[in-house]
């Protein structure tokens, strides 16, 4: 395009002398050009993020992502069906956090997978809790009412503590959250019937039986509110989920804006202004 402005001069010598110093000049201040594009390129890191099906992904949007994007990040949410497959994802690089999980999980499914996954800051979480469609209070409960509970050992260990602090049943003291089983019911005064369900199901499954114990995530995402509960778990700081990365990355510059990122106040106020966060177990940071 340069050439063609310069071709207008009346004499061809002219011509070919300007068309050889355009040149030259484009090459002098191109060089510098692409550079300087080239170090913005680098610069700009893409962040993938995976979540599962919770209330995660809102809370990332509303207070996290706008300040990583200030920074000049690329931020990818990617949305999947299972913890083991966002899991599977971190693990095998595929993304580069996720959160859906509190840290008992995680560590047995490193134990489980032999992998390396770490959390590096909570998040707000929503209690499991014990619902039902057709009952309004515990009081209701009767022998051989049908009691849905989570089928893996970690969440079901949570599930049978909300009905021992109701006194339907009575558990083996200090029983390994990764081993627990229905069998670690020692006592069933209530004379209920557990049935073990994937955690995803539990909220369909509330037409079916009489109670179900549902994890909060699962909970939220299928129209259920905290408030509806009959019962919440009392959540300790174990079971507040996390972010996790793959343990070689807790120092990466990334990573840690992450967590500066939860733990700023812009999040803080955009979680503790918004109703839809009421009843979620908040990190210690939300004190400070």
């Amino acid at each position: 395009m340069t050439e063609r402005c310069l071709s207008a001069g009346p004499r061809p010598a002219r011509r070919h002398v300007l068309a050889g110093l355009s040149a030259g000049l484009s090459a002098l201040f191109a060089a510098p050009i692409a550079a300087s594009a080239q170090t913005s390129a680098s610069a700009r890191k893409t962040l993938r993020v995976g979540f599962a099906p919770g209330p995660y992904l809102d809370a990332f949007k509303l207070g996290v992502e706008p300040q990583l994007k200030q920074q000049g990040y690329d931020i990818r949410t990617l949305h999947f069906s299972t913890g083991l497959e966002v899991n599977s994802a971190v693990a095998t690089n595929e993304i580069d956090a996720n959160v859906m999980q509190h840290s008992v999980y995680l560590n047995a499914y490193n134990d489980r997978n032999g992998t390396d996954l770490a959390g590096i800051v909570q998040v707000p979480t929503p209690p499991m809790g014990l619902y039902a469609r057709t009952h309004k209070s515990a009081s209701e409960v009767r022998p051989g009412a049908t009691v849905a509970v989570p089928n893996d050992p970690v969440n079901l260990e949570r599930a049978l503590k909300i009905l021992r602090d109701l006194g339907w049943i009575e558990l083996k003291p200090a029983a390994n959250p990764v081993d627990v089983t229905e069998l670690d019911v020692v006592k069933n005064p209530s004379g209920i019937r557990l049935t073990l369900l994937e955690s995803a199901q539990a909220p369909r499954a509330l037409d079916d039986v009489d109670f179900a114990a549902i994890q909060g995530n699962f909970a939220i995402d299928s129209g259920l509110k905290l408030t509806e509960a009959i019962a919440l778990e009392k959540m300790t700081a174990p079971y507040l989920n996390v972010v996790a990365v793959r343990r070689g990355n807790i120092e990466s510059p990334w990573a840690r804006d992450i967590v500066a990122a939860y733990r700023a106040p812009f999040f803080r106020d955009a979680i503790k202004g918004n109703r839809s966060y009421d009843g979620f177990a908040l990190p210690d940071y939300f004190a400070s």
